[in-house]
């Protein structure tokens, strides 16, 4: 069996190249730089043995990388289980799953978690990558908002069936996510299938991420409906569009303004995140009376590690689209403003 050879002045691979004096010998019109077609058994029979064992284990390496590539490529979108095996001081956390070494640069590392060898942790994949030389090199992340994602279509049937769909999320990990679902099967409650009996479903996953907070909210067709779920556990009185600058102008009640708002703005930085618009906040102005909401069906339900029963938002009017995008905070007078930049 024969090999494409090259022919170069000087040999500095034996595997891939031929004298031209040896190429002559075998092709009488052979010239430099042209490839030949050689028998494996010369140059087996003409390079010494250990840099013939050396070219051989090469090889295999090479073959067995590509096997194992073609096999764990698949991984990337999925949830897998690896075993911390030690903390590298510029590549992050070194993992070890059943065929290969995965790492989890210290940017994918949840702030509020606290890692150990020999933990055992469910992560993300979201990449792997073959680099010369080394053997492959699986990126995975606990921080990623598809690492939710994923979640829930772990602990929802409905949602990976498709009879439940995840419109959109936004995530600060360790601390906050909100989720917005849509049911495509008439009759069927998206928020309830999330939540499972007794809050089943809902605290499995939050427990896999260490309580952080979900909040499970009803997306809507109609974005100014969507922007009012998504400020869940507030029930704005109105909101209002402007599409000059893509912004959500949101009336809640005073009582509720930072409620509304969040903790460093973080309950209006995440709708802004979820619907892709900007959400200015703001309280009645003086002497604008409105009518308070009655309850109406589920729109929104929080949960966390402390707590089994979610609060529920409130129906807005208007129209809605979903999206994920990167917010930033503005303040102007008595009105904050989130969105994206």
């Amino acid at each position: 069996m024969g090999s494409e050879t090259r022919v170069v002045a000087q040999v500095s691979d034996a595997g891939e190249e031929i004298s031209l004096a040896e190429a002559q010998r075998l092709v009488p019109r052979a010239a430099l730089g042209q490839s030949i077609d050689v028998d494996s058994s010369f140059i087996v029979a003409r390079i010494p043995a250990q840099t013939a064992m050396q070219v051989i284990r090469q090889r295999i390496r090479e073959a067995e990388h590509e096997y194992l590539y073609e096999q764990i490529k698949d991984w990337i979108g999925e949830i897998r289980l690896g075993t911390l095996t030690r903390k590298d001081a510029s590549r992050g956390w070194i993992l070890e799953f059943d065929k290969a070494e995965g790492v989890m640069p210290t940017g994918e590392e949840v702030p509020t978690e606290h890692y150990r060898v020999g933990q055992r942790l469910r992560v993300y994949v979201y990449d792997v990558r073959r680099s010369p030389g080394r053997s492959l090199q699986i990126l995975v992340s606990r921080t990623h908002r598809d690492l939710v994602r994923r979640l829930f279509e772990s602990e929802v049937p409905e949602i990976y069936e498709g009879t439940v769909e995840i419109k959109a999320i936004a995530r600060e990990p360790g601390s906050r996510s909100k989720v917005a679902v849509v049911a495509r099967q008439e009759g069927l409650d998206p928020i309830g299938s999330c939540v499972g009996v007794r809050g089943s479903r809902i605290n499995n996953i939050v427990h896999e991420l260490n309580d952080e907070k979900i909040d499970i909210i009803q997306w809507s067709p109609e974005q100014a409906a969507f922007v009012a779920n998504a400020l869940s556990p507030v029930k704005p009185l109105r909101v209002e569009l402007r599409e000059s600058d893509h912004t959500a102008l949101v009336t809640v009640p005073e009582r509720q303004l930072s409620l509304a708002i969040g903790k460093d703005g973080q309950n209006a930085r995440l709708a802004a995140k979820l619907t892709g618009w900007r959400v200015d906040v703001t309280k009645p102005a003086e002497g604008e009376i409105y009518e308070e909401h009655i309850d109406s069906p589920t729109e929104a339900a929080s949960y966390s590690g402390r707590r089994e029963r979610g609060e529920r938002g409130e129906r807005s009017h208007g129209r809605g689209d979903g999206g994920s995008r990167r917010g930033h905070q503005q303040r102007s007078g008595g009105r904050r403003n989130y969105g994206e930049e």
